[in-house]
């Protein structure tokens, strides 16, 4: 199994980004985790951080017929972004929301999900595990 995880805007700045709301674990920890729940999981996977809308949809277009799964924190395009729903619905590969905050105690705006929308499952508020959680959601949903 092949799992693209996509981060958006500022994901780069954990641990130096207001630490109170996304915690204190750098950016490279939270690829640690990965590297770690991909070899737990016996899975290959790809990641990508980027601060520009058109490539993570560009990167979700090259995901169609190379991966299984998307795990995806589109960040702050996840209020705004139109795009990254519509590349997302084109490629119709299964999708998992991530959130390391929990943006439903947040400011309203951030509680509408473009990417959501087509994704499967959302996880928020768990901090960087949530990615763990999306890739063994994907894993278990593929087995079964």
């Amino acid at each position: 199994m092949k799992i693209l995880v996509l981060n958006g805007p500022n994901i780069n700045m954990l641990g130096i980004r207001e630490p109170a709301i996304y915690g204190s674990n750098s950016y490279n920890k939270l690829l640690e985790l990965l590297e770690e729940t991909a070899a737990s999981l016996g899975i290959e996977y790809t990641h990508l951080q980027s601060n520009c809308e058109g490539a993570l949809v560009d990167a979700i277009q090259q995901a169609y017929g190379k991966y299984d799964g998307i795990v995806i924190n589109p960040a702050a395009y996840t209020h705004t972004s139109v795009a990254i729903l519509d590349a997302l619905k084109a490629v119709s590969i299964p999708a998992v929301e991530v959130h390391i905050s929990d943006v439903d105690s947040r400011e309203p705006f951030r509680q509408i999900s473009y990417a959501g929308m087509y994704c499967e499952k959302t996880i928020k508020g768990q901090g960087i595990n949530g990615y763990a959680m999306a890739m063994e959601y994907l894993v278990n949903r593929c087995a079964t």
